[in-house]
């Protein structure tokens, strides 16, 4: 999947400015940034269901497999009904349906509770089961959105091995998260703020590019260049070394860059 200068307006909002994007086969591309960044507006354009201005490269609408924010499941349905309506919407039926539910759901450990309402489930299961219906029909292109917001620790855990497994089977992942963490893991990084983007590759091109010098200091110099940091704080400074540098992380790149739009 390829994406080159989206833009989405909603009347006089500026949604989504000039986004380009690239999600390879086989890799988990994450795209960053908090509430209001545009990371569900610029998914919703990848797979056609928001209006948008740009290019973009993309499978067939029955190649593309899309959960949405809220784990992607009916909460009056049980886990058998989830999967056969959204199975039989892709054109599986019968035998194939089975064999396809029985593999997805043993591995996302829902295959015992497929008579429980999609609204009894906790949270993370809830998410492995809009995963489950995501991935049913094999998609070329898998497109989550936040699918671990709000999921516990295992949950977590579990949902990221279920989508490496589905990018080393050939799949091109395509996810958003607020958990620069999950960003560390993913094969590309695009960092976004206000509709724009700041940042884009790999995690360790996105840290080694960094420019200026980040400090630990417990009474920051310029409180404006400053965010906490455990119990102290971080500060940074643009144009040459100051003190001890630390060694990055992606959230302290993140954080700079953030900061770097702004002046």
């Amino acid at each position: 999947m390829r994406a080159e200068g989206l833009s989405v307006h909603y009347g006089d909002a500026v949604a989504l400015d000039d986004v380009s994007l690239n999600a390879p086969a086989g890799q988990v591309t994450m795209v960053v940034g908090g509430d209001g960044a545009g990371k569900t507006t610029l998914l919703k354009a990848v797979v056609g269901l928001v209006p948008a201005t740009g290019n973009v490269e993309r499978p067939p609408n029955a190649d593309i497999g899309f959960m949405p924010t809220g784990a992607g499941s009916w909460p009056d349905l049980t886990v058998q009904e989830n999967v056969r309506f959204v199975g039989e919407s892709y054109g599986l039926t019968g035998e194939a349906l089975d064999v396809r539910a029985t593999t997805l759901l043993t591995a996302s450990a829902l295959n015992n509770v497929r008579d429980r309402l999609s609204g009894q489930l906790s949270g993370g299961m809830r998410a492995k089961l809009g995963f489950v219906l995501a991935m049913l029909h094999s998609p070329q292109l898998l497109v989550l959105d936040e699918p671990t917001t709000g999921v516990d620790p295992v949950s977590r855990v579990e949902l990221w091995r279920l989508i490496s497994e589905a990018a080393a089977s050939g799949t091109s992942v395509l996810m958003s998260t607020t958990y620069l963490d999950e960003a560390e893991r993913a094969s590309s990084v695009l960092v976004m703020d206000a509709g724009r983007a700041l940042l884009s590759g790999t995690p360790d091109e996105i840290v080694s590019a960094c420019p200026g010098t980040v400090v630990a200091t417990a009474a920051p110099e310029r409180p404006r260049f400053a965010w906490r940091s455990g119990q102290g704080f971080h500060e940074w400074f643009p144009d040459a070394e100051h003190g001890t540098p630390l060694p990055l992380t992606l959230e302290d790149v993140c954080i700079v860059a953030s900061l770097r739009s702004t002046t």
